[in-house]
């Protein structure tokens, strides 16, 4: 195999998503195996993006075969961060990346709620994956608080999917990421965050970018 595809679910989801499904029956239907963690690793109550990157690092094959990553929301901004660290990362394809996370999803929380996370060490979180709200510890945020965008320098080949109704992540982030770095096309979808109404026009990008029909 030329190649090493990983899919990386986005923040309270699962590898049973409706995106990650999705792609990975197309990859099925072409015969290539497509990797898809599950980055809640039995304990989503101690999600960290530092754990993400080291869990998928380990499904990394041997170092002379190359990575593609395909992320989705916060499972973009991961595998952006990877493909920063790692130079057998080779390509990246990201789905409505949630660049600028923290501030889009603080912002969203009030003040009050914050401090009471922070003070109470948890919060509730729906989890969609599971279909129920789980506690998810402070953690996470100072975490987080490390990854930043204008970190991610390595001119790497880069493909963005964002709609351009994306209520939780604007698509103003992705075009901002895209602007200072020549190496990153974007595609702007009629779709909001979830961009399930395009599937059928995400695919021939992806496999396009990919280079798919070359990897047999």
């Amino acid at each position: 195999m030329l190649n090493s595809f990983i899919y990386l679910h986005g923040f309270a989801s699962s590898p049973k998503s409706n995106k990650a499904q999705d792609i990975g029956n197309r990859f099925a239907q072409i015969q290539i195996p497509l990797t898809i963690p599950d980055l809640n690793a039995g304990d989503f109550s101690h999600l960290t993006i530092s754990r993400q990157l080291h869990q998928v690092k380990s499904e990394f094959p041997d170092p002379s075969v190359p990575v593609t990553l395909i992320g989705s929301s916060l499972g973009g901004l991961t595998s952006a961060h990877l493909g920063e660290k790692y130079l057998q990362v080779q390509r990246l394809v990201l789905l409505a990346p949630a660049f600028g996370f923290l501030s889009h999803w603080l912002s969203k929380l009030g003040t009050d709620k914050i401090q009471r996370w922070q003070q109470e060490k948890y919060l509730s979180v729906y989890h969609y994956g599971e279909g129920r709200e789980l506690p998810l510890s402070y953690d996470f945020i100072t975490d987080a608080a490390q990854y930043q965008e204008h970190l991610l320098k390595r001119s790497i080949p880069t493909l963005i999917l964002h709609g351009k109704k994306d209520e939780v992540i604007p698509i103003q982030a992705s075009r901002e990421f895209k602007r200072s770095r020549s190496w990153v096309e974007l595609i702007e979808l009629d779709s909001d965050h979830a961009l399930t109404n395009v599937t059928d026009e995400i695919w021939p990008a992806i496999y396009a970018f990919c280079q798919l029909g070359n990897n047999n």
